[in-house]
């Protein structure tokens, strides 16, 4: 059953294709809480996102936002929730305002002076057309008329990818704003160290399948890195978690509270490290 007033609350979410299936998916989001939701590339995580959108039918599960069930109160969910990818394409010869004006015609509570704001802080030149912005400044267009129609429930989908750093860091700081005044963000990505910024928790997908749902600060705390120089020792293979070649030896990534039973080098793992770690080990 749904969590009742939870911006969104998905159950038993399942997809199948030939290749691939998404499996019972479950999961809340805390409002006014950014959570990140990691998994390599073709884990599921765009599957999961289209489902819940219903850009693609899922075959089982349930998806609500605020208690109310997307295949009857669509309309109402969609004048509250903003989506934004990094695929997601305009006209590319139309200018910015024209999109605008068609855009704003969908939503009930538009707020023009809002949308000006957003258009002035991010820079963005209403004469210009999609062709003529950079990835960056496309993603600031997308969130600019998202925000601008009230959007409560942000999900984001891979918004990030493809930026250089600089880019990247502003719209962190962004996120981190839009997190600051009570909104909701959803954060599709497989740039782990994005989430190490901003995040409150962390869904992590593997082949479907959700592994773990925990705060950031938890879930990087459960693991410890153990460093192996040369072959890899009996006891730390019988720990491992998964295990990486590196230059001189093997990285292991192990349970906390394995730590003190090996006789090598341990440190905290970073979001990165634990994810390519336990895909190794899922992977054999």
């Amino acid at each position: 059953m749904a969590t009742l007033n939870a911006p969104l609350s998905v159950r038993e979410l399942c997809k199948s294709y030939p290749a691939f299936q998404l499996k019972n998916v479950s999961f809340d989001l805390a409002p006014g809480r950014i959570t990140g939701f990691i998994g390599r590339n073709g884990a599921g995580k765009t599957t999961t996102l289209n489902s819940i959108l219903t850009f693609v039918r899922p075959d089982s599960g349930q998806t609500a936002f605020w208690g109310m069930d997307i295949r009857e109160q669509a309309d109402e969910i969609k004048q509250r929730i903003g989506f934004v990818s990094a695929g997601m394409t305009y006209y590319t010869g139309k200018k910015l305002k024209t999109i605008t004006e068609v855009t704003k015609s969908f939503y009930r509570q538009w707020d023009e002076s809002a949308y000006r704001g957003y258009m002035a802080r991010f820079e963005l030149d209403e004469s210009k057309t999609p062709a003529a912005l950079s990835n960056g400044m496309k993603i600031k267009y997308a969130l600019a008329l998202a925000l601008s129609h009230g959007a409560e429930l942000m999900i984001l989908d891979e918004p990030t990818s493809g930026l250089d750093p600089v880019s990247r860091e502003e719209l962190i700081e962004i996120f981190l704003s839009l997190r600051d005044a009570g909104k909701t963000i959803l954060f599709s990505t497989h740039i782990t160290a994005d989430l190490e910024k901003c995040a409150d928790r962390i869904l992590f997908l593997q082949k479907g399948r959700l592994t773990a749902d925990s705060a950031l600060d938890e879930f990087a705390n459960a693991y410890r890195l153990a460093e192996c120089p040369g072959a890899l020792p009996p006891q730390a293979e019988k720990l491992s978690l998964g295990a990486c070649r590196v230059r001189d030896g093997y990285t292991v990534l192990i349970r906390r509270e394995d730590a003190s039973a090996l006789s090598l080098p341990v440190r905290k793992p970073t979001l990165d490290e634990i994810m390519i770690h336990l895909d190794k080990e899922d992977a054999q």
